[in-house]
């Protein structure tokens, strides 16, 4: 699905954010890439994203991407409908699919009862809710996640990582998310690369059955695996 093939990124400044970087992500993979800060992993998704463009090496990916980002980015004067919808009115659906398929997808995020209501009056895990039902919404084939719940109490976030871990399961999407956390990469990833200094480190396959719990020794073994790697 996607292929990056000895790709480099330098900046204006002579920043190099990625130095010979090459991985593939599998259909329907669930792929996380973790990291220190300032390693590379948000310039590997913008580059997914067509938010950047590489300086050497060669990248195939899908035309038909979406991301959710961290703060949710929903437009504040418009309601939680209005937002899902967004997407599928810039492609031109008219109202009756445009409708059927909001009220799809915000079923699929638990939030009917909050259809009207604005990004304000909203908790910070119903708007992180809301950021994912419009990615979903436009039926992409790679689903790009930037730190969608680091902004979120622990708690908020182990059940937006349950009810993910479900969507990814019932849709079968593509997605590549970026995390901070090796606790939240082994609770939802088949597979983790972990980068740093602008380079690939290494790759590592979770085997473990979903759901995954943290208190089980075999979660915390593939942890304490990826954490020797990460502070090396």
């Amino acid at each position: 699905m996607i292929v990056f093939d000895q790709v480099n990124k330098t900046y204006p400044d002579n920043t190099q954010a990625l130095k010979e970087v090459s991985f593939e992500v599998a259909d329907g993979e669930f792929f996380c890439i973790v990291g220190p800060s300032g390693c590379g992993k948000s310039t590997i998704l913008k580059i997914i994203a067509s938010l950047e463009t590489v300086t050497s090496g060669q990248v195939q990916k899908p035309a038909n991407i979406s991301m959710a980002f961290q703060s949710g980015a929903l437009l504040p004067w418009l309601n939680v409908f209005d937002n899902v919808a967004l997407g599928l009115e810039a492609q031109g659906l008219d109202r009756g699919k445009t409708q059927e398929k909001t009220e799809k997808y915000i079923a699929m995020v638990e939030l009917q009862d909050f259809k009207l209501k604005l990004p304000r009056e909203l908790s910070g895990g119903q708007r992180q809710r809301v950021g994912l039902a419009r990615a979903l919404a436009v039926d992409p084939q790679v689903l790009l996640l930037d730190e969608p719940f680091s902004a979120l109490d622990t708690i908020t976030a182990d059940e937006l990582h349950q009810d993910l871990i479900k969507i990814w399961q019932a849709t079968r999407k593509t997605i590549v998310m970026v995390s901070h956390s090796l606790e939240e990469a082994v609770t939802l990833a088949d597979r983790i690369m972990l980068i740093k200094n602008g380079q690939v480190e290494e790759f590592f396959q979770i085997r473990l059955p979903y759901p995954r719990r943290e208190q089980a020794h075999s979660f915390i073994e593939e942890v304490h695996k990826i954490r020797k790697e990460f502070l090396k």
